[in-house]
C-alpha cells in the first residue's frame, strides 16, 4: 500500500504584534543593564533632552549624545536593510517599520492623532525613567520598569504610528523605507521632544524630587576605568 506523504506546513516565522513590542522593550531592558553604568544608557534623543531639562544630565553633553544616537541608529538601519534584502522579493518601499501618519499610519490615524499619541507616550516613558531612577525608588530595578514601559507603549501605539517615541529610531529607517516616510519624520522629532520637555520641566514640581545631576558621576566612572 502506498501512503501519501503528509503535506508540508509552512513554519510561522513571524513573532506577531506582542512579539514586536517585547522585542523593543527587552532590548532596552538588557542594554540598560549592559551599558547603563557606563553612559547612563541613553538610546533616545528625547530621553537625553528630557533628562537635561530635569537637571539629571548636563546640557553640554547633549549634542554628543544625540549625534551618537542618530548615527548608531542609521548604522542599525543599514544592517537591517542588508539582512532584509537577503530574502527574495523584499521591497524596501513601505517596509522597515517606518513611522507615519495619514496614509502611512498602520491604522490610518491623522497627523493630529499621531502627534498627540507620540508626545503623550514619550511623556509617560520619560516619567517612568525619572521615577525609576529617583533616589527614593528601589535600587537596581530601573531597567525592568523602563523596558516593560516601552513594551506597553508599543502595544498601545503600533497601530497608531508604528511607535516611535524615539527620534533616532524613526530616522534610522525612514530613508530606507521611502514611500513618504522621510517627509513625515519631522513629527517623530518634534512630538517626542515636546513630550520629554514637558515632563523634564515638571517632574520635580509634581513629585517633590530634588535629584542631583548624575552626568558628572558617569564621567568620573569612565575616567576611573581608564
Amino acid at each position: 500500500m502506498i501512503v501519501a506523504a503528509p503535506a508540508t506546513t509552512p513554519v510561522q516565522m513571524g513573532i506577531g504584534f506582542a512579539g514586536v513590542a517585547l522585542a523593543f522593550g527587552l532590548t532596552v531592558l538588557t542594554m540598560a543593564y549592559a551599558v547603563g553604568h557606563v553612559s547612563g544608557g541613553h538610546f533616545n534623543p528625547a530621553v537625553t533632552i528630557g533628562l537635561a531639562t530635569a537637571k539629571r544630565f548636563e546640557w553640554r553633553d547633549v549634542p554628543a549624545y544625540v549625534v551618537t544616537q542618530v548615527v548608531a541608529g542609521l548604522v542599525a538601519g543599514t544592517a537591517l536593510f542588508v539582512i532584509a534584502s537577503g530574502k527574495d522579493g523584499f521591497d524596501r518601499i513601505g517596509s522597515m517599520a517606518a513611522n507615519g501618519y495619514g496614509a502611512h499610519s498602520p491604522g490610518g490615524y491623522t497627523l493630529t492623532a499621531v502627534f498627540v499619541a507620540e508626545a503623550l507616550l514619550t511623556a509617560i516613558f520619560l516619567y517612568v525613567i525619572l521615577g525609576a531612577t529617583d533616589g527614593r525608588a528601589p535600587v537596581g530595578f530601573a531597567p525592568i520598569a523602563i523596558g516593560f514601559a516601552l513594551t506597553l507603549i508599543h502595544l498601545i501605539s503600533i497601530p497608531i504610528s508604528n511607535t516611535s517615541v524615539n527620534p533616532a529610531r524613526s530616522t534610522a529607517v525612514a530613508f530606507f523605507n521611502g514611500d513618504g516616510a522621510p517627509a513625515q519624520v519631522w513629527l517623530f522629532w518634534v512630538a517626542p521632544i515636546l513630550g520629554a520637555l514637558i515632563v523634564g520641566a515638571t517632574y520635580a514640581v509634581i513629585t517633590g524630587a530634588n535629584e542631583p545631576d548624575i552626568s558628572g558621576e558617569v564621567r568620573e566612572k569612565v575616567a576611573a576605568a581608564r
